[in-house]
């Protein structure tokens, strides 16, 4: 067993930002667990890697994946502990919120609140031993929340309320929480977005389509354009690198070039905000109670 490393543990890391962190983090001298739902991806990124990187079966919305890899990473490291756990695994829905399908809208909690929660309770007692950090990948979504990604920006504020708790509870330890909060990221998730917001819309049954399918395009277009114009996801991990290394990390870090803008957006007052909103998001004007729509 080598432990002269340091080591750590990244969730979602077969693509955009989690793969980004990782490669960063084996750059850097960690051994890197990569937590992964196949391990053709973690295989993929031991090709990639200059450094210690092992891939680990981490479905987070499956508590026996989730066991196994705390099995697997503990014989690993034994005593020494995790330095870091990068909580980076979630997935993103637009539905408007009044025809959202609720398994769907669980199943969103499912992975990017109860399976962030998951993961860091099984690997704290490692994290303890270290004096680790924990490391949320977040969302601007947590302050600004467009239309139709209600779903999505509904977790977000829930992962920043679970950040806001365990920092407080796990600092009588000196186990540091951080909530890193990327606006527009330039990953192949901004084309799955369209993808799936595209195959969304042929689902709406006929009222919903009469309602929302004109808007609903109008903002799916708009949010891939601009996520499509988004930071490398490099930045995301030279963030991360710095929240794990530095001494006295801050609790909350906003990254990409857009992301302070929409950061300052939020605090305007709603009757500025929500107009300004409907027009980035090319949303229509207010409709009266018998308005007609196309389908």
């Amino acid at each position: 067993m080598d432990c002269t490393h340091r080591h750590a543990l990244v969730t979602g890391a077969s693509t955009g930002m989690g793969r980004a962190i990782a490669l960063l983090l084996a750059d850097r001298g960690f051994h890197v667990f990569v937590g992964v739902r196949r391990l053709e991806d973690g295989q993929a990124l031991q090709r990639l890697a200059r450094g210690q990187l092992t891939p680990v079966l981490i479905d987070v919305t499956r508590h026996d994946q989730i066991a196994g890899a705390a099995r697997a990473v503990g014989e690993h490291v034994g005593q020494r502990g995790l330095d870091a756990l990068v909580n980076n695994a979630g997935i993103g829905l637009a539905w408007p919120l009044e025809i959202v399908p609720l398994d769907r809208f669980r199943m969103q909690f499912e992975v990017n609140v109860d399976g962030q929660l998951a993961v860091t309770q099984t690997f704290l007692p490692l994290i303890r031993q270290a004096t680790g950090r924990v490391i949320m990948i977040g969302s601007i979504a947590d302050r600004l929340t467009p239309p139709f990604v209600g779903p999505l920006a509904a977790t977000k504020h829930a992962l920043l309320a679970l950040c806001e708790a365990l920092r407080l509870e796990l600092a009588p330890w000196n186990i540091h929480v951080v909530l890193i909060e990327p606006g527009n990221i330039r990953t192949e998730a901004g084309g799955k977005f369209e993808r799936d917001a595209a195959a969304a819309l042929q689902q709406f049954d006929p009222a919903g389509r009469c309602l929302y399918a004109d808007a609903f395009r109008a903002m799916t277009s708009r949010f891939a354009a601009r996520h499509a114009g988004g930071s490398d996801p490099d930045v995301v991990a030279a963030v991360v690198m710095h929240a794990i290394e530095t001494p006295k990390p801050r609790a909350r870090y906003l990254v990409g070039k857009d992301a302070r803008l929409f950061a300052l957006a939020a605090r305007l007052p709603p009757l500025v905000l929500d107009p300004l909103r409907r027009r980035i998001f090319g949303l229509p004007r207010r409709r009266g109670a018998g308005a007609s729509t196309r389908i």
